[in-house]
């Protein structure tokens, strides 16, 4: 029977744009449920190794692997790094991403390419490179961060909601390809949540004390990483080409 406390013991993650907020609390939740993880970014080093220093200290295993993942050759030597250091891949969460905000009349195709670059084609290529060492294991999970915006559209986001769009496609176009090889993959929607943007990964910018959500509250880091932990484990392995939000009800889609 699988102990409910360290249900993805033996399981390997890469977690990216892991160095603080959301994906920090998605790390650091996956090793609390027993999992060895790869804590990335393409420059914050330091804060890298803090992530993964914490998660050892902890008990939990975990090294920083600072990456590009829009470059092939980087995001191959990330993930074999991660193979050899804990015996596989298992998990690969898909967070990494660029958050500008521009407004149409001003968009350029280089804000679209950079954005799009990150988000989208670092994503696909991560799959590429994670899902023959998935397969080797007999399955897997891959779970992709998308925004609220790119559903219900924002202002200054239109290059935004194009990608993280595009994303959901491909991961359903993936969990119609992988299922048979036991590899799920789903989407998983941030809401209005409140994050550290400017630095370090532990003040969150309360920004809005009286939000129009019904559970009246904004999102904080943990309740993503509350859902990932489910959607990567072992009593979710029959869900899979979905998107689920969280959002509080601030949004609810058809």
């Amino acid at each position: 029977m699988t102990d409910r406390n360290r249900e993805l013991e033996g399981k390997v993650a890469i977690v990216t744009g892991s160095s603080r907020n959301i994906g920090r609390a998605i790390a650091e939740e996956l090793a609390r449920a027993g999992a060895a993880v790869t804590i990335n970014a393409k420059s914050a080093g330091e804060l890298c190794e803090e992530v993964a220093q914490g998660i050892r200290k902890a008990g939990g295993k975990a090294i920083a692997c600072r990456a590009d993942i829009t470059d092939a050759a980087e995001v191959k030597r990330m993930v074999d790094a991660t193979a050899e250091a804990f015996g596989g891949v298992d998990v690969l969460i898909n967070n990494a991403a660029i958050r500008t905000k521009v407004n149409f009349p001003e968009l350029t195709f280089e804000d679209w390419v950079k954005l799009r670059a990150v988000a989208l084609d670092g994503a696909l290529l991560l799959s590429i490179a994670c899902v023959p060492y998935m397969m080797k294991r007999d399955g897997g999970s891959i779970v992709g961060i998308s925004g609220q915006n790119a559903y219900k559209g924002g202002a200054g986001g239109a290059h935004k909601s194009a990608v993280k769009t595009g994303m959901a496609g491909m991961i359903r176009g993936m969990a119609s390809d992988l299922g048979r090889y036991g590899i799920t993959a789903n989407v998983a929607v941030v809401g209005p949540f409140d994050t550290d943007r400017a630095s370090g990964s532990g003040n969150l910018q309360l920004n809005d004390p009286n939000p129009k959500i019904p559970m009246g509250r904004r999102g904080v880091p943990q309740d993503m990483a509350d859902l990932v932990r489910f959607l990567v484990g072992p009593y979710s392995r029959f869900i899979t080409g979905q998107t689920i939000h969280v959002n509080g009800g601030a949004l609810m889609p058809s």
